[in-house]
């Protein structure tokens, strides 16, 4: 489904406008060429006719014809996935079903079943935006089944997904934050399990600049006035290596490419480091011509040419030529000291992996006589099969476990005879387990790591050897679910859980029964679902549990009358005041001005609390969220939890904008780390109350080894306020580093 942007407003005349889409479609053409076969040229014309006429009455919000926006999704497939002419058709169509008179029995007469069913598969997928919370995961569930069907419909919705975010620049605030919310949680995860690595690192960067903009920007800026500089750090870096390489007759490529943006901010988050010390700006990748059977041989020479002549890094070896990803990502990389102290990442890989590594599944088809890296992919489909064929799942919390299990990188552990088990990082012995096979998971008591005896939550590590103990008495419990992150861990418990409960719960039906009997109803379903309601709990089975394990006493039963066979419960009148707190802030929100002015004139209009876990405050870029049972919260942008907000309640987001108030002040906090000078603390004191006249709340102050860590809980009025005196402190002498932090 497109999302319609607004880009400076198109003037051109329609005969303009036909020759700009014509010149489209003819570079379209032109980059199928070589996979174009007799009849096939006809069918993309006919496509692309068909896709014409169906959105000849609509436009972009630029005002350029909508058909553009099949164009490019149809050329991101071509030229950056590596789709042929059967996703060209459908990427061209993708949006016809649903937005136009074109029908799915059209489709299907034109081009036949395959093409018919990959548009009915994107056709589903373009409900997920802009639904409520089950509705989106339902359709997540959809996109997935579809995908185990025929993988190109995942590829063209990342088509799809990619023009959208290189064209979201002038929509509404909250749309660009749902978008690349939802961009970043699901589909930038999604494109690297594909395989596709410049697809997701866009689609990261993209996100980012709309999500946290300032930090954005600042790296942008940093990256282009290092730019020279890099390059002519990089060029000294190659020369040595390149003699080498010539001299032992490689046919090869070899460049340098800086990193991305979003991974270069990461490392600044994880580390706790300043843009000059993320070491890792750049990766060197050298690229080989080698014969199938030497790939592995010419790697390993190159690897040995290069550690020749600067120093590596040992834990920084990463061999995925023994063992791929299984997203099929082979190569081999280490990290190694080039002049001037700076570390630099290489990448070695053949051709073939170059092309499994930027095209990633649609790769895999043209080299079909890889038939390990096909298992891969089935091995991985098969795994999400079977997740989705237990359809008793919470929606929210599949799409968390879908996440974790299957988009998450992998470990590589081993059973004690050698076989090789993938499992998602974070994975436990217990998961393992059950990856050997349900039977043995149900049954465990311990496992043995590398022959140490381990508890069942021990986190595993590639590399480990695992031997599961078990016992015949042993049966799951609840607390279980805490040391499992793979979803067949966790369904096959619940399972186990659900079976146990059941047994139980059969006492709880005889003492059901005879209540029922007692005042002459009858033991149904309908009785069952009314009485689970009247306790407030989920399901008839939950109900009968409670019952058995006392919980539950049934006096209330005697109130209850009964029509017929049924009962009715007794109306329990809730106090006025209770009433109107629950309508609230439905009315409040509902309201067609979605402007909510924070400090502004509705504020005493609508109450809203500021959330605990990012402490915005006034200048912070922030969004309003309608929680349940606590009314407005307002969060920041670049919030631990925004993007699981914003991505799986876009509903319920409300826009929110600051204005300025001299009179509120709000705690937040700063982290100084510097050097423990005589009087240091004094001048931060001083610097902060006399000169800046900003209060302080508490300060605490650590010192070791020379250096001192001081946290400073102040009053600000807003972000302005906290940058000024952030960039003041950085100046006085001796202060190494200067950092926000939420206060508790």
């Amino acid at each position: 489904m497109d999302v319609a942007v607004e880009i400076p407003k198109y003037n051109l005349d329609k005969e303009q406008e036909r020759k700009e889409i014509l010149r489209n479609y003819r570079a379209l053409l032109r980059s199928l060429k070589t996979k174009l076969k007799p009849g096939d040229k006809e069918m993309i014309r006919t496509a692309f006719e068909m896709a014409v006429e169906a959105h000849k009455t609509m436009r972009r919000k630029s005002g350029e014809p909508y058909i553009l926006h099949p164009l490019a999704v149809a050329m991101i497939c071509v030229e950056e996935i590596g789709l042929g002419v059967r996703s060209t058709i459908c990427a061209l169509l993708h949006d016809t079903v649903e937005d136009t008179d074109i029908s799915l029995e059209d489709v299907q007469r034109e081009f036949g079943n395959e093409i018919a069913k990959i548009v009915d598969g994107l056709t589903k997928i373009s409900n997920v935006l802009d639904t409520n919370t089950s509705q989106q995961a339902e359709n997540f569930k959809k996109i997935l089944l579809t995908l185990t069907d025929d993988p190109r419909v995942i590829l063209i919705k990342l088509a799809d997904r990619l023009h959208n975010m290189r064209t979201l620049d002038s929509m509404k605030r909250e749309k660009q934050l749902k978008i690349s919310s939802e961009t970043v949680y699901v589909y930038a995860p999604l494109a690297h399990r594909m395989g596709l690595y410049n697809i997701k690192t866009e689609l990261e960067d993209l996100a980012m600049k709309y999500m946290e903009p300032d930090s954005y920007k600042y790296l942008a800026q940093k990256l282009q006035e290092t730019k020279r500089e890099r390059t002519r750090y990089i060029n000294d870096f190659i020369r040595p290596i390149k003699e080498k390489l010539e001299r032992g007759k490689f046919d090869f490529e070899i460049y340098g490419r800086p990193k991305s943006i979003h991974s270069i901010w990461n490392k600044m988050k994880k580390k706790g480091v300043a843009f000059e010390e993320v070491y890792d700006l750049f990766a060197v990748r050298v690229i080989l011509n080698s014969s199938p059977e030497k790939e592995k041989e010419d790697c390993w020479k190159v690897y040995s040419m290069i550690t020749d002549e600067y120093t590596p890094s040992p834990e920084r070896l990463r061999d995925w030529l023994s063992n791929p990803k299984s997203n099929g990502y082979e190569a081999l990389h280490t990290t190694v000291m080039g002049s001037n102290g700076k570390w630099v990442e290489v990448q070695i890989r053949t051709k073939r992996m170059n092309d499994i590594a930027e095209k990633g599944l649609a790769a895999h088809w043209k080299y079909k006589e890889g038939t390990n890296d096909e298992n891969r992919f089935d091995t991985w489909f098969h795994q999400i099969r079977e997740v989705l064929a237990n359809q008793d799942t919470n929606s929210i919390d599949f799409l968390q476990d879908f996440k974790v299990s299957f988009l998450a990188e992998e470990i590589y552990v081993y059973t004690p005879k050698g076989d090789v088990k993938m499992l998602p990082i974070g994975a436990s012995a217990l998961d393992f387990a059950f990856a050997v096979h349900t039977a043995v998971g149900v049954k465990c008591i311990g496992a043995k790591v590398n022959h140490k005896l381990v508890p069942l939550g021990h986190k595993l590590r590639s590399g480990d050897q695992i031997e599961i103990i078990t016992s015949a008495k042993q049966k799951p419990n609840s607390e279980w679910l805490n040391f499992v992150v793979t979803t067949k861990a966790k369904a096959k418990i619940k399972d186990s859980l659900k079976e146990e409960k059941r047994t139980i719960a059969e006492e709880g039906k005889y003492i059901l029964q005879r209540k029922l009997d007692g005042i002459g109803a009858a033991m149904n379903h309908t009785n069952m679902e009314e009485l689970a309601n009247f306790y407030k709990l989920p399901s008839p089975l939950d109900l009968l549990y409670e019952i058995a394990i006392k919980k539950i006493d049934l006096k209330e039963l005697k109130e209850f009358t009964v029509s017929g066979d049924k009962i009715i419960p007794p109306r329990i009148l809730k106090p006025a005041i209770e009433e109107k707190t629950e309508l609230e802030p439905a009315k409040l929100y509902n309201k067609k001005e979605t402007e909510l002015i924070i400090f502004g004139e509705s504020s005493d209009k609508i109450m809203y609390t500021l959330a605990n876990c990012c402490k915005p405050i006034p200048g912070d870029d922030v969004f309003g969220f309608v929680t349940q049972g606590e009314g407005l919260k307002i969060h920041r942008t670049n919030c631990p939890n925004a993007t699981r907000l914003l991505s799986n309640y876009g509903h319920r987001v409300v826009k929110t904008k600051w204005v300025k108030n001299k009179e509120i002040s709000f705690l937040t906090g700063i982290k100084i780390i510097g050097l423990d000078d005589v009087g240091v603390i004094n001048k931060i004191t001083n610097l902060i109350s006399g000169e800046l006249k900003i209060n302080i709340n508490a300060l605490t102050i650590e010192a070791k080894d020379g250096l001192f860590e001081g946290n400073i809980k102040v009053y600000v009025h807003d972000k302005d306020e906290l940058e000024e005196l952030v960039e003041n402190v950085k100046k006085l002498p001796g202060i190494e580093s200067v950092d926000r932090f939420d206060t508790e």
